[in-house]
C-alpha cells in the first residue's frame, strides 16, 4: 500500500501536529482544508498564497475544497441534531470525513488523519461520539487520530505496518500543554491560538442563520454570505434589509446582492449601503429608507431628511425620509 495519508486540516495547532506526527514517520501527508461560508471561505480568493504560507511555515502541502452545497443541505436537518446553537458538530465531522474519503483515490491515499483529541470538545470528541462519526462516515478502520491513537483501537494502517503505533500519542482531555510541548519539539512556534469554532456556534449568528433556514426553502450561497456581516432587519411586511457598517461592508454588500434585490443608499450623503430582499410593500420601502438615514452620517446644519435611492436592474426609485426613531425598529433586528 502507498505510504500516503490524507489529512483533514483546520489550520489549528492540533491538525498541524497530526500532520507532522505522521510525516515524521516518513509518510507523505497531503492536507485538505474544507471550506464553506461558515469557515474558511475567504481563503478561496487567495488559495495559492494560503498554500504557500502553510508550506513555508509548517512544511505541509494543503489544498482547498469548497463543500458549501452539501453542507447547506446537511444543515437543514442534521441527523444527530444541533449543539447549543445552530451547530451540527457531529454531522459536520461526518460530512467532512465522507468528502475526504471520496478524495482518497484522487490523492492515492491509504488512510485519513485528523487532529482530534478524545475529550477535547464536549459534543464531537467524546469516545462514543468518535466511534459514531467513524461508523456513519464510512471511515471505520481507515481514520487515524495520531494525537490520541493510543487511547483508541489500532487502525488498519497500524495493523498493516504503514504506521508505527509506538510513535503515536495518547493525548486526552481539554488541556493544551501536551500539544504546546509537542509543537516546541517540532519547532512550531507561530501557530493559531484556539478559537471558539465556526460561526454556527456564535449565538447571534446562529440565531440569524436559523431564521433564514426557517424562512427560505432554497438556500443561496450569496444569501448565506450576506448573513455573516452587517446589520440585519426583518421589516414589518416581511422584507429583509441588510445594512453595511463601514465602507468595506458596503462594498461586500454591493458584490453579493442577487438579481431582484434593491441596492439602497443615500446618493447625496455618506451612509450605509443596503441590500433589500423580498420588498413588495410601500411601507417596507419607507422603513428601509428611514433605517438608511438613521445609520447615515449626521451633517451639522443639514436637514434630518435625506433622499434614499433604491436601484434594481434598470429600475430606480427615490424616497425622502427622516431617520427612523430607535424605538420603532428595535423589534426588527435579526
Amino acid at each position: 500500500m502507498t505510504r500516503r495519508a490524507l489529512a483533514l486540516f483546520s489550520g489549528g495547532l492540533d491538525s498541524l501536529l497530526a500532520c507532522r506526527v505522521v510525516a515524521a514517520q516518513g509518510i507523505e501527508v497531503q492536507a485538505v482544508k474544507f471550506v464553506t461560508p461558515f469557515f474558511g471561505y475567504e481563503l478561496l480568493a487567495r488559495e495559492q498564497e494560503y498554500a504557500r504560507m502553510v508550506r513555508d511555515s509548517y512544511g505541509i502541502e494543503v489544498v482547498l475544497r469548497d463543500v458549501s452545497e452539501p453542507y447547506f443541505t446537511m444543515l437543514r436537518n442534521p441527523p444527530h441534531g444541533y449543539g447549543k446553537n445552530f451547530n451540527p458538530c457531529i454531522d459536520c465531522k461526518i460530512l467532512l470525513l465522507r468528502e475526504a474519503k471520496r478524495l482518497m483515490e484522487e490523492f492515492s491515499a491509504s488512510f485519513l488523519i485528523t487532529g482530534e483529541v478524545i475529550g477535547q470538545r464536549p459534543m464531537s470528541q467524546r469516545r462514543d461520539t468518535l466511534r459514531v462519526i467513524e461508523r456513519d462516515s464510512g471511515c471505520t478502520g481507515i481514520l487515524l487520530r495520531p494525537l490520541c491513537a493510543k487511547t483508541q483501537e489500532p487502525t488498519l494502517a497500524e495493523r498493516e505496518g504503514l504506521v508505527d503505533r509506538e510513535l503515536l500519542l495518547d493525548f486526552n482531555g481539554r488541556g493544551r500543554q501536551p500539544q504546546i510541548r509537542l509543537a516546541e519539539r517540532f519547532g512550531i512556534r507561530d501557530y493559531p491560538r484556539p478559537a471558539g469554532g465556526c460561526v454556527l456556534t456564535e449565538p447571534e449568528q446562529a440565531k440569524r442563520i436559523a431564521w433564514y433556514y426557517a424562512r427560505y426553502p432554497q438556500v443561496r450561497l450569496n444569501d448565506i454570505r450576506l448573513l455573516l456581516f452587517g446589520r440585519h432587519f426583518q421589516l414589518p411586511h416581511g422584507a429583509w434589509l441588510v445594512l453595511g457598517r463601514d465602507e468595506a461592508e458596503n462594498a461586500r454588500l454591493e458584490a453579493l446582492r442577487a438579481p431582484g434585490d434593491y441596492l439602497v443608499h443615500m446618493p447625496e450623503r455618506s451612509g450605509p449601503m443596503g441590500v433589500l430582499h423580498d420588498a413588495d410593500h410601500s411601507d417596507d420601502f419607507a422603513a428601509a429608507a428611514g433605517l438608511v438615514v438613521r445609520f447615515g452620517k449626521k451633517m451639522a446644519g443639514e436637514s434630518a431628511v435625506a433622499t434614499v435611492l433604491f436601484a434594481s436592474g434598470g429600475e430606480e426609485r427615490c424616497l425622502a425620509a427622516e431617520p427612523l426613531a430607535d424605538q420603532l425598529f428595535q423589534g426588527w433586528s435579526l
